[in-house]
């Protein structure tokens, strides 16, 4: 069963499909590529679907059952954590073809994986890929101690056709998010007190600007404070799935 909403902005369609893998909200977004299918699974695990190709963003199987779903041509772990690293959904997803990136940290875990660090570009899968540093600049685990130390997280900005998505993973807003130029849709966490609150994620995204911002991995914060710290901001279009 599929429900469709045409929304006029940007270009989507808004989905709820149904299937034996599940009920999960898919956005379509066309890209000077062909359609971007953008199916949020919850937490911090996405799945992009475009030209014949299955992306998968941090599998967990705490949010799906990844037997049903499409395997991936192309793999992104975020960071170590086993709700980013989780191997079990990772081996249900991958086949002998299938490229994984990741950071340092995780290439310990993952054998063939690609170890991509700070600032480091490469095209995977047929995808340009670029790494932005995650981390924490202020929720610490222990004094001294941020739950995402710098230097062990990645974001990725990919590439598809005219339209660049970036995932940020597990961080808070950082000089280097800031900094970001030409984003068009942007997933920031938002999930306390790991993440940000939504005043960083609202100082972020008025700083860089994405045209569309989904808040995910949001745990139990309240998005709704988010939609009305950027209200006023009109260039940037905040939209809310389930990706607690």
């Amino acid at each position: 069963m599929m429900r469709m909403v045409l929304l006029s902005a940007f270009a989507v369609l808004f989905f709820t499909i149904t299937d034996a893998a599940g009920a999960f909200e898919t956005d379509a977004i066309e890209t000077s590529a062909g359609r971007l299918e953008i199916t949020f699974l919850g937490h911090g695990s996405l799945m992009f679907a475009t030209g014949g190709k299955i992306i998968h963003v941090d599998p967990y199987s705490a949010v799906a059952d990844y037997a049903r779903l499409p395997r991936a041509d192309l793999v992104l772990i975020t960071h170590e954590h086993a709700d980013h690293l989780d191997l079990k959904a990772l081996e249900a997803v991958r086949t002998e073809k299938t490229a994984v990136v990741l950071t340092e940290a995780c290439a310990n875990q993952v054998k063939g994986g690609i170890a991509l660090h700070d600032g480091d570009v490469q095209t995977v899968s047929g995808f340009r890929i670029e790494a932005v540093p995650a981390y924490n600049l202020v929720h610490m685990r222990s004094e001294g101690v941020p739950f995402h130390p710098k230097g062990s997280g990645n974001g990725y900005i990919v590439t598809f056709g005219d339209k660049k998505v970036y995932v940020a993973g597990d961080t808070e807003n950082t000089p280097e998010m800031k900094g970001l130029n030409g984003i068009d849709i942007a997933f920031l966490p938002m999930n306390l007190p790991y993440t940000m609150t939504p005043e960083m994620v609202a100082d972020a995204a008025k700083a860089f600007r994405p045209k569309i911002l989904y808040p995910y991995h949001t745990g139990n914060t309240d998005t709704s404070r988010l939609v009305r710290l950027m209200r006023d901001t009109k260039e940037v279009e905040v939209r809310l799935r389930s990706m607690k």
